[in-house]
């Protein structure tokens, strides 16, 4: 049995809380999924998840890659310590997904971000709970995987795991629409690229110093200001219909350019939703449900939650 749980991030939701109700709305949301993650009881997590120049790097960038082992960061206090990856599972899993012609890479030290632990923490409390395979996708580091190769990536796991007599449970993290303050390497200053290139274990002065940038740049979003792009609610809404409707053909039709005039830079991460429901749909017919949606631009994200299981 297959259910997916495709959710928005964002490393400021304990550093820049909203007004009013929203922050309680999203933790009260990702709790009660929560509890059915728990009434589900897994037997086996994939989680496909984006990095942000935080574990991979321009110094070796692939496309995609499967974690055998696993690490937290420890980035915007979103958890620590080693994911509880079944290296056997991991490794079956690669191999299929390579014998249907996706070259993802192989990492026994894949460094997990918050793009992989804020919903782990979240959904599960733990990241070690659960036996979870992370897998990478690209979203961040210019060139991207097309959405139709995250689709090829997603059925190729679908085909994997309906051979699985488990409960599996997928997760995809990223999303919607955000524009943060990412360098372009192309453009960016030699020691900006040299952060792009190899930015690995950053001092406390740096890393203050990011933290800041990044919840100056929402606030200023706040007031329409700054140089981050619009939450874009009307393109988050259309892309929550397609998924719904099971048009994952005009998902992954969608190019990079056309993503980033739309969406922002981070709008490039649904890629791992496409992934995640490309597997589904390998299932055949599915039902979704919307938890929740809005645009909160002191997270600069368009936030959702949205999960789907075969009819």
């Amino acid at each position: 049995m297959v259910k997916i749980v495709c959710v928005s991030h964002s490393p400021l939701m304990e550093y820049n809380p909203p007004a009013g109700t929203v922050k309680t709305e999203v933790l009260e949301t990702f709790a009660g999924l929560a509890k059915d993650i728990e009434a589900y009881d897994p037997e086996l997590i994939i989680l496909f998840a984006p990095d942000h120049y935080n574990g991979m790097f321009y110094d070796m960038m692939p496309s995609f890659c499967v974690g055998i082992r696993a690490t937290a960061c420890g980035d915007w206090n979103s958890g620590t310590g080693d994911l509880s990856v079944p290296e056997d599972v991991a490794m079956q899993l690669l191999l299929a997904i390579r014998a249907e012609g996706i070259d993802a890479a192989v990492s026994y030290r894949l460094v997990a971000d918050h793009g992989f632990t804020q919903p782990m923490m979240l959904l599960t409390g733990s990241l070690q709970k659960y036996p979870v395979i992370p897998i990478f996708i690209n979203a961040a580091a210019p060139p991207l995987p097309s959405g139709e190769r995250a689709r090829a990536l997603g059925e190729a796991v679908g085909h994997f795991v309906s051979k699985l007599s488990r409960r599996i449970l997928i997760i995809a993290s990223g999303g919607l629409s955000h524009d943060p303050p990412f360098p372009k390497m192309d453009s960016a200053p030699l020691e900006v690229q040299a952060r792009l290139i190899d930015g690995r274990n950053p001092s406390a002065e740096a890393w203050k110093a990011r933290i800041e940038r990044v919840i100056l740049t929402a606030n200023q979003l706040k007031e329409g200001t700054g140089p981050c792009r619009p939450l874009n609610e009307a393109w988050d809404r259309q892309l929550l219909d397609s998924f719904a409707s099971g048009d994952i053909g005009r998902v992954a039709a969608l190019d990079e350019a056309g993503i980033a005039s739309e969406a922002g830079v981070g709008g490039q991460e649904i890629r791992t939703w496409l992934a995640a429901f490309s597997a589904l749909q390998t299932q055949g017919k599915y039902r979704t449900d919307l938890h929740y949606y809005r645009p909160v631009p002191e997270w600069n994200a368009g936030m959702a939650m949205m999960t789907a299981q075969p009819e």
